[in-house]
């Protein structure tokens, strides 16, 4: 795949703080015109990886591209062309929720207000309440309107729908499908697995700074086993002997086992002689195959993610004079120094 083709190109990504490794070698791809999932418990790296690709940190290895760019030299061009949600959102408490979206939306060189006076309509949000006013659920609302009444070309969403019910979260997944049709990309990091699973083209599982498993979801789930539950009209324990039969669990004629792509045809024949009377088959859910990467201490120093807010180190942009706390997802915030 040619550099052309790519959104979001990182490899071989490093970063320390003092002692403490961030990211050991991270390689991250999205696709133009996909949904790209990014998968990571606290610590792991994702929230210094994201930082590295606004152009808020330089890596101490590697090399990252963003829309063809570099995050950190080619920061102010670059933020004209994406939108940023984070998972906490602060705003300016004396502004109403459309000052702050008009303020965010002018920053990236206008907005489409059809767009945006259909965004506020669906996530059912008032622009004319002060920020002071807002639940955390309606504060996320409007950097979620923000950012997508925008025709950013990427979008980076760091748990965007933090907050939201779940009505909410149904009509985020309806916009995010919109984004994609149109030909845009999204680099999506969550903590839920359905998110993810129904809104993703491909996904990156990381793990201590280091990526772990990449690739399309569903090519993903032919690598490993699946997952099959049945009932005989005898003792289940009979499968014990049948070849390609992995982790049986035995309750009467009721079993549970997991069985590889290559086999599974092999023991469906075996099944069939036994007369099931009902047969479920499972493929591994994107949770499936995040747990196999978290079952055990991997090698490595344990990495944690970038230091406290407000504590600067080199190779990090200060924030710049005006009123904007680092946690929003402005322009302004990544202007070169």
């Amino acid at each position: 795949m040619s550099a052309s083709d790519l959104a979001v190109a990182a490899t071989g990504l490093h970063k320390h703080f003092g002692r403490t490794t961030a990211l050991a070698g991270l390689d991250l791809q999205v696709e133009k015109g996909i949904v790209a999932g990014f998968l990571g418990p606290n610590g792991s790296g994702k929230s210094t990886t994201i930082r590295i690709l606004l152009g808020l940190l330089t890596s101490d290895g590697g090399t990252a591209r963003l829309l063809g760019g570099d995050p950190w030299r080619d920061a102010v061009e670059l933020h004209r062309r994406i939108a940023y949600v984070p998972g906490e959102v602060s705003l300016w408490p004396n502004l109403t929720g459309g000052q702050a979206i008009g303020i965010l939306s002018r920053l990236r060189g206008g907005v489409d207000t059809a767009k945006r006076d259909s965004l506020l309509e669906r996530f059912k949000l008032d622009p004319t309440k002060k920020a002071r006013s807002y639940s955390k659920g309606n504060r996320q609302k409007v950097a979620l309107v923000a950012g997508l009444a925008s025709n950013a070309e990427l979008l980076i969403l760091d748990e965007p729908t933090s907050g939201l019910d779940p009505l909410m979260e149904q009509v985020f997944t309806e916009c995010i499908r919109e984004v994609k049709d149109e030909g845009r990309s999204v680099l999506l990091s969550s903590h839920i697995f359905a998110e993810v699973e129904k809104l993703c083209d491909t996904i990156t599982i990381i793990r201590e700074g280091r990526t772990v498993e990449a690739g399309r979801l569903d090519a993903l789930r032919h690598l490993h086993r699946t997952t099959v539950s049945i009932v005989l009209d005898r003792e289940a324990s009979v499968l014990a002997t049948v070849p390609g039969i992995n982790d049986l669990a035995v309750d009467g004629p009721k079993a549970t086992f997991t069985v590889g792509e290559a086999e599974l045809g092999g023991v469906l024949a075996v099944l069939s002689s036994y007369a099931p009377h009902t047969l479920v088959s499972s493929p591994p859910s994107l949770e499936d195959l995040f747990l196999r990467h978290y079952g055990g201490p991997a090698a490595g120093s344990a990495p944690s993610d970038a230091p406290a807010e407000g504590k600067h180190r080199a190779g990090t942009r200060s924030t710049p004079p005006c009123p904007v706390p680092a946690s929003l997802p402005v322009t302004c915030q990544f202007r070169a120094p």
